[in-house]
């Protein structure tokens, strides 16, 4: 290896990979993300590579341990290049097979393919299966490409290109230009446009100036940027070290959470090959430009992912947000002007300077422009990472490529943004995704996160459980968000215990709205929407736990009761050898019943009991008429 001195031998390099790449005829990219990783994708690496070596194929065939390919579902994955074959849930066992089908054209393969419920055909090619081909995959689609362990695989395919194209002529002037006309506009939940903010902190007063990457991402459930980090961490180190050149920085920061080891090496191993190739440091590709990163690690708290609250850890202080009359694009970090967006953000900035801001403009809405990534999770078939056009709707979303709620199950709705985003009902299922939709209806475009929800959610419960996370995680420092999130969880845990009243509904609303109004940072400023946008869109859902002490999800247990319905049950005792407390006993008639006073309604019975019978049911707790034997008899009125 040696230096790059200046962008010509960054082209020359290209070429040598490239070509040396094209030897091998058939590539198999297998998905190390930390998903496939925790199904097993390194055993099935280290298959094939010893079943390739045993054959002798070593010329002819290679393996790639990639990053995400997406389809989490569905792992481990292993997609054959050129030809994009893609092998779902794919075993050690599977080896041997897939190395025949290589060689010879024949092979028990089959049932690793993708199989259309619609059709009952299976799917070969990668991008038919529906999950991907709905999608319009930019950040996404190197991910099964390269492996993010060498630099090499990320020059092959393009990398350093954008830089090379801004240090030889560019100028700062231009790549502003190109990204303000982009409209790109901040992934990390702000959706403020990044063009703007480069410029405040380049005109700001004050040196050094600092560009960090935010890497926090402490939104349960979502995980896009920790993919793009494992996955290709050049692309957001290419893109950051361009809007350190335009801005005039000289040192920058990827803040990644403690909980993302794997992104954190790949960053660590990627800033190393940076350097030793003369794409980081002293004179950058032979310029005046001289830049570097360093990683710190975050130390779990939620808040941290606030721009302020994060450059007070990166201090060495406690993550807690600042009074925002003072930008931190002016006073960020040590007081100095300083440039904080998400890793999409960053990782967007290449692709931009390298195919133009018109190019860009070309996908997405009027305002919001460019691609969005989404963790699609929750009662959704198809779970897993989405990359699609901003204008989007929900409907395709969820339906097209998430394939729909499973089991035959209703959708109720889908919660957008993380913990503070609202929760939308079915009727507004054809709504555009892009920022300014969402925050119509009373929830946010987030990070990315996208829960949905079957008919067996119950709203109060969902909104509950995000008010008790922000609850926990509030620093404490503004009374409106500390107090108005501990307030507002204890009037839900009333309502869900059945004691709530009807003047409580009014209540939540005030205390949302001042919050909403008067916190110190974001997070206390969107606490409230979870209860609002349920409220809004379910509030007879609240009215029946307070009027009827009902749940009709079937999910508050001070509301709920476990019984057994005679006809249903064959006696198989599942469920009483499944009971932790000995709360199911034999009647006379050698069936099973429990016993209501002993029941803790943890539901170990109602998952035990096998689905064909269905014997153990949910009832009002209420309606339970308890006899002296301590049994219960079932009603009609089941949840």
């Amino acid at each position: 290896m040696s230096r790059l001195k200046k962008p010509a031998d960054l082209k020359k390099l290209r070429k040598e990979v490239v070509a040396q790449r094209n030897t091998k005829k058939t590539w198999l990219a297998v998905c190390a993300g930390t998903g496939c990783r925790a199904y097993g994708a390194e055993a099935l690496a280290d298959s094939f590579e010893e079943e390739i070596e045993k054959r002798g194929l070593g010329d002819t065939v290679g393996i790639r341990r990639t990053g995400c390919h997406g389809f989490c579902e569905r792992g481990p994955l292993v997609v054959v290049q050129p030809d994009d074959i893609c092998y779902l849930g794919t075993k050690p066992k599977n080896v041997p097979a897939i190395i025949d089908q290589l060689i010879t054209g024949e092979g028990n393969v089959e049932k690793l393919l993708f199989l259309d419920e619609e059709s009952g055909k299976h799917v070969r090619k990668l991008n038919e299966i529906p999950f991907y081909k709905y999608q319009k995959r930019i950040l996404l689609e190197n991910n099964v490409l390269i492996d993010a362990s060498n630099i090499l695989d990320y020059i092959a395919v393009g990398g350093y290109s954008a830089l090379a194209k801004v240090l030889s002529g560019m100028g700062p002037e231009a790549v502003l230009k190109e990204v303000t006309e982009a409209n790109l506009r901040g992934r990390g939940g702000g959706g403020f446009p990044a063009g703007w903010k480069w410029e405040t902190t380049r005109d700001a007063e004050g040196e050094p100036k600092y560009v960090i990457v935010n890497a926090d991402e402490g939104d349960p459930g979502a995980y896009m940027d920790r993919s793009i980090l494992e996955g290709n961490p050049h692309s957001v180190l290419e893109g950051l070290i361009i809007g350190a050149y335009t801005i005039g920085a000289s040192q920058g920061f990827i803040y990644v959470r403690q909980e993302y080891p794997l992104a954190r090496k790949h960053a660590e191993m990627a800033l190393e090959q940076a350097r030793e190739y003369g794409l980081l440091g002293r004179n950058i590709l032979g310029s005046d430009f001289s830049f570097d990163v360093k990683i710190h690690r975050g130390a779990g708290a939620f808040v941290s992912g606030e721009s302020s609250a994060l450059m007070c850890a990166i201090e060495g202080h406690v993550g807690e947000p600042r009074p925002k009359y003072i930008h931190t694009s002016e006073k960020g970090l040590w007081g100095k002007p300083s440039c904080l967006n998400n890793v999409e953000t960053w990782a967007n900035v290449p692709h931009i300077i390298n195919h133009g801001a018109k190019w860009f403009c070309e996908m997405g809405t009027e305002k919001s422009k460019g691609t969005k990534i989404f963790s699609l999770v929750g009662k959704v078939k198809n779970t897993g990472l989405v990359e699609v056009p901003m204008g989007i709707t929900l409907r395709d979303i969820i339906f097209k490529i998430g394939g729909g709620v499973p089991k035959g199950k209703k959708f109720k709705a889908v919660q957008t943004g993380g913990p503070s985003g609202g929760v939308i009902p079915e009727s507004l299922l054809d709504l555009p995704v892009d920022f300014d939709e969402l925050n119509k209806v009373g929830s946010m475009m987030g990070s990315g996160g996208m829960i949905v929800m079957d008919e067996n959610t119950c709203m109060v419960d969902t909104a509950r459980y995000y008010t008790n996370f922000l609850a926990h995680e509030s620093c404490g420092k503004c009374v409106p968000c500390r107090e108005g999130t501990r307030q507002t969880l204890e009037i839900l845990n009333r309502i869900a215990a059945g004691q709530g009243k009807e003047e409580d509904l009014v209540l939540l609303e005030e205390l949302g709205e001042f919050m909403e109004a008067a916190s110190l940072c974001a997070l206390g400023q969107s606490a409230p929407f979870p209860v609002l946008s349920t409220l809004k869109y379910f509030r007879e859902e609240y009215k029946e736990h307070i009027r009827e002490k009902i749940c009709t999800a079937g999910v508050c247990t001070d509301l709920i009761a476990y019984d057994i319905d005679q006809d249903k049950c064959t006696a198989c005792g599942a469920c009483h050898r499944n009971c932790p407390v000995d709360a199911i006993n034999k009647s006379k008639d050698k069936v099973f019943t429990i016993i209501q006073e002993k029941c803790i309604k943890c539901g170990a019975c109602f998952t035990a009991c096998p689905e064909k019978f269905s014997a153990v049911v949910k009832v009002p707790a209420y309606k339970m008429q308890k006899q002296s034997a301590g049994t219960a008899t079932l009603h009609e009125t089941k949840v």
